[in-house]
């Protein structure tokens, strides 16, 4: 299999400061959309991977490609002198982290700058700010961004203290990992009996998980959904909020479909949050895009943490506001003074994205393997962001993530509808999907109605599961 990989130099209007050469330290569908987005501005790129992802797409449409190691993680993706070292010998410039791995890690934003390339995503301090769940609380507070009733600091070893913190809030309480993310490093606690173990437990997993045994105690709520702000701000204090997304529907605390804006918000709550985010972007100095993630419940919005990265579910974003965030990304990396303003951030139609994973669809068991048959869809208002080919062979050893389905339409009707044929006429064969999944929800009526909790799904497949 061959690609054509000319770079049409004239395509945009570039600046003299604009990059070359960009390493993407990641892999996947994310490593193949930075990519595309480089060449489109006429930047080369380097790409590494590990040997397990040897014959992936993107390794093979990049100009150039370093393998830093062996498939796992620890030794290829996480192996920061590889990454630099690979950049140092491609001459590349910048860094793009992607998302996942190291984009997160301030340590790796760090050392990038200190060896004279340019990290693409927020300074190595903010990302540590932000990192802390507990310092970002604060620091929302602060800013003015609500949060979530709880305490301030992480909990004491007293478990007095731990018992006279839990009865102030309230039960039920949930108890978080100070560094945690992912949907990891956190109990419900419903009851006094339960709390020291719940502490301990997490304690314990916070400690193996992040290296940081730190957790922090806030108000458990029952019903809520998952709202989030994308913000976009560059290094002249510019900052802007680029509409919201609804991504309740999920499991275990991981995202399954995405969509925006979100449905059935008060719309003068929606301006209202968007523009204490982009002020909170400018208290703190924050460079870069960034998204702040709400749990939303009884008209009101609940801060919880901020991703100092591109998300998963970017392109819904850019579908209804008509913006690559991607190259605003590696613009704000490259030194530019953004020509926009808020009003140039205008919301049109409705778009949803589909996470399309190898997986089972209901026990959510991996399965990787080789796809012998693989067809997308295309049409009007359809984009699919996949590494994933014909012949290609899913790894055992990273994310489950195949590539997404976004469907975008007039009104989110349109868009549920041509999601609806778009994942009708998708095949993937060779290894389980969730596509069967996706399917089904497509037809439920309670996503149909929009504004389901963010405990709709679990509580949905509990029920299969009694059924059965």
């Amino acid at each position: 299999m061959a690609w054509d990989i000319r770079h049409p130099r004239n395509a945009t209007d570039l600046t003299e400061r604009m990059f070359e050469k960009i390493l993407i330290a990641n892999r996947g569908e994310i490593a193949l959309r930075i990519q595309r987005a480089c060449r489109e501005m006429g930047i080369k790129t380097v790409v590494v991977h590990s040997e397990a992802d040897a014959e992936a797409k993107y390794v093979r449409l990049a100009d150039e490609s370093v393998c830093i190691g062996p498939a796992a993680s620890s030794a290829s993706y996480l192996n920061v002198p590889a990454i630099i070292s690979a950049a140092e010998v491609t001459d590349a410039e910048a860094i793009h982290p992607g998302y996942g791995f190291l984009s997160e890690n301030a340590d790796f934003a760090e050392r990038v700058e200190q060896s004279g390339f340019t990290f693409i995503g927020p300074r190595a301090e903010t990302i540590r700010l932000m990192g802390d769940k507990v310092s970002a609380k604060n620091t929302m507070k602060k800013a003015g961004v609500p949060v979530v009733p709880g305490m301030d600091g992480a909990l004491p070893e007293d478990p007095k203290e731990i018992v006279k913190i839990a009865r102030q809030i309230g039960y039920p309480i949930i108890v978080k990992a100070s560094g945690g993310g992912g949907g990891r490093g956190m109990r419900v606690v419903h009851t006094e009996a339960a709390l020291k173990n719940a502490v301990t437990t997490t304690r314990a997993e916070a400690q193996a998980a992040f290296g940081n045994p730190a957790v922090y105690m806030e108000k458990y709520l029952e019903k809520p959904r998952h709202i989030e702000i994308q913000v976009l701000a560059d290094k002249h204090r510019n900052a802007f909020y680029l509409g919201d997304r609804d991504c309740s529907m999920q499991r275990r605390h991981q995202k399954i479909i995405e969509e925006a804006p979100a449905p059935l918000l008060n719309e003068k709550a929606r301006i209202r949050i968007g523009e204490r985010c982009a002020e909170a972007c400018r208290k703190i100095g924050y460079e870069g895009v960034g998204t702040f993630e709400f749990l939303y419940e009884g008209g009101e919005f609940f801060f919880i943490e901020m991703n100092t990265r591109l998300q998963v579910e970017h392109p819904v974003t850019e579908c209804v506001t008509g913006h690559d965030l991607v190259q605003l990304q590696i613009r704000v990396a490259a030194g530019e003074k953004l020509a926009l303003r808020q009003k140039d951030f205008v919301l049109k139609g409705h778009a949803i994205e589909c996470r399309i994973n190898a997986e089972d669809p209901y026990k959510f068991t991996p399965s990787p393997g080789r796809i012998t048959s693989l067809h997308m869809p295309g049409g009007p208002g359809v984009r699919v962001d996949s590494h994933a080919y014909s012949g290609y062979f899913v790894p055992p050893y990273y994310d489950s993530l195949l590539g997404k389905i976004i469907t975008y339409g007039d009104t989110r009707e349109q868009a549920i509808a041509r999601m609806h044929i778009a994942l009708s006429e998708t095949i993937i064969e060779g290894i389980s999907t969730n596509l069967p999944l996706h399917r089904e929800l497509m037809r439920d009526a309670a996503f149909l109605r929009g504004g389901t909790s963010i405990h709709y799904l679990e509580e949905r497949l509990a029920k299969l599961t009694r059924a059965e």
